[in-house]
């Protein structure tokens, strides 16, 4: 399901997909604040699991309205480091999995741009992990071991198969809603769902700022 909110721009500005896999994070973007956005926004549910973000990524860049677009994947995430807490921000300096990584662009934009968004929530930098499954236990001491910061089952897919279509720019944020001391059984029943939400909400702006400045003709 896509969400294709009319934005302000020239037609000719590359237009911007917003990819997360919930519907509860669809939902937390849609009603998100479309202020400065300055090029054709998509948001796009893919669907759970690397595969399922896969395939809707293939077929939206597929379309012609969205074949130069540039590629954010957005979400919840499992933070794997001692001392996070749910409602952090994780920017991907890359995402990893399986099949390689994938270089993220602009990560010192979007963390200068999220601050500004979302002020007095911690934001964290470094490789995001993908699962095929949601990780539990010993798992997240085990995906730390790596270097990884979280872990989610979509990005890495996602900025893969986005940066496998075209040479665009691509990054991947993700909202903290468990962690090693907070762990979370089902989104939104508890107090840190309801604050990742809360954040996911607030983030477009920032989106927006990153894919402008990226836009903008080198000097």
């Amino acid at each position: 399901m896509a969400d294709n909110p009319a934005a302000m721009g020239p037609p000719e500005t590359a237009p911007l997909l917003v990819a997360c896999a919930l519907g509860i994070e669809h939902l937390a973007l849609r009603t998100g604040s479309r202020a400065g956005a300055s090029a054709p926004v998509t948001v796009l549910r893919t669907g759970m699991g690397p595969k399922a973000a896969e395939r809707a990524v293939t077929r939206a860049l597929g379309d012609g309205v969205l074949r130069d677009a540039s590629v954010v994947a957005t979400g919840f995430c499992a933070g794997l480091a001692p001392g996070m807490h749910p409602g952090d921000l994780v920017v991907a300096e890359e995402t990893r999995d399986a099949h390689g990584s994938t270089l993220c662009a602009g990560t010192e934009l979007l963390v200068q741009e999220l601050v500004k968004a979302v002020p007095g929530q911690t934001v964290h930098t470094g490789p995001l992990i993908g699962s095929d499954h949601v990780v539990r236990g010993h798992e997240r001491g085990d995906l730390l071991a790596t270097g990884a910061i979280a872990v989610d089952m979509e990005s890495a897919a996602t900025l893969r198969t986005a940066a496998r279509t075209g040479g665009r720019p691509v990054a991947a944020v993700r909202v903290v809603v468990d962690a090693p001391e907070h762990e979370l059984v089902r989104i939104g029943t508890v107090r840190g769902g309801l604050s990742a939400f809360r954040v996911l909400r607030a983030v477009l702006p920032a989106f927006f700022e990153w894919h402008r400045s990226l836009l903008l003709p080198r000097r």
